[in-house]
């Protein structure tokens, strides 16, 4: 990657920090270091995107057309400080730095051929206002600068958010987003192969209840990309 002369020049103003260790980055790094990059547990799922674990999750459930994740999730690890501060530490640098990361991996496996448009998953205006960004738009930020696909913010709403999936079980992740989303802009996406971005994938029941919205759309196909998937 090429450097300006005005992105050192900030780099010794004000240097960045890695995400993950929290050691100085070089001009040349983005959100995570070299060394913190090749620790990262990697899926590689790019690579086999029509049959793989995450894919699995969603048989059955909705129609689609490939999935994968950048890395394995693990809570409490050191990878999962930098997820945490993305979303609530008020750091949404890490989601587009993160996201520029996951689409040039991606794009050397093919994995955005015939994709159309990027749909971050949405959250609540409640959510939006409290946190101040959406981490999955910063992580389809940072795509769209990788890939020049546009971005379809406002085709689907999550229209409620009853409280946190992270301590529940697979059945309560289900039930706790029935009719969480509501299709808002089918005509946009009609005919179209949109790719889901989410920031991590558990059970995949929010993806789920997204994507059996999505595909009220007339000709809709479907793919998905999480930065994370949480390793069972």
């Amino acid at each position: 990657m090429r450097t300006s002369i005005w992105t050192k020049l900030l780099d010794l103003i004000s240097p960045r920090t890695c995400a993950i260790c929290g050691e100085r980055l070089s001009v040349n790094e983005q959100v995570i270091c070299a060394t913190c990059h090749m620790h990262l547990p990697m899926t590689h799922y790019e690579q086999s995107p029509l049959d793989n674990p995450l894919c699995r999750l969603f048989w059955g459930q909705f129609p689609i057309e490939r999935a994968a994740a950048l890395f394995f999730y693990v809570p409490q690890s050191p990878s999962s400080k930098m997820i945490y501060d993305m979303k609530y530490r008020s750091m949404p640098e890490i989601g587009e730095g993160l996201g520029k990361i996951t689409a040039r991996q991606f794009a050397e496996a093919g994995f955005f051929e015939g994709i159309d448009a990027l749909v971050p998953m949405p959250i609540t205006r409640r959510r939006q206002w409290q946190r101040g960004y959406n981490q999955s738009m910063e992580i389809a930020r940072g795509m769209k600068a990788v890939t020049g696909l546009p971005i379809y913010n406002k085709v689907v709403r999550r229209i409620h958010f009853h409280e946190s999936q992270t301590a529940q079980h697979a059945w309560e992740r289900l039930r706790n987003v029935d009719d969480a989303f509501r299709l808002s802009d089918p005509d946009r996406i009609a005919g179209k192969h949109i790719l889901l971005i989410d920031d991590i994938i558990t059970t995949g029941a929010t993806v789920i209840a997204c994507g059996k919205e999505l595909v009220k759309a007339p000709d809709v196909r479907i793919s998905i990309l999480s930065l994370g998937l949480t390793k069972s």
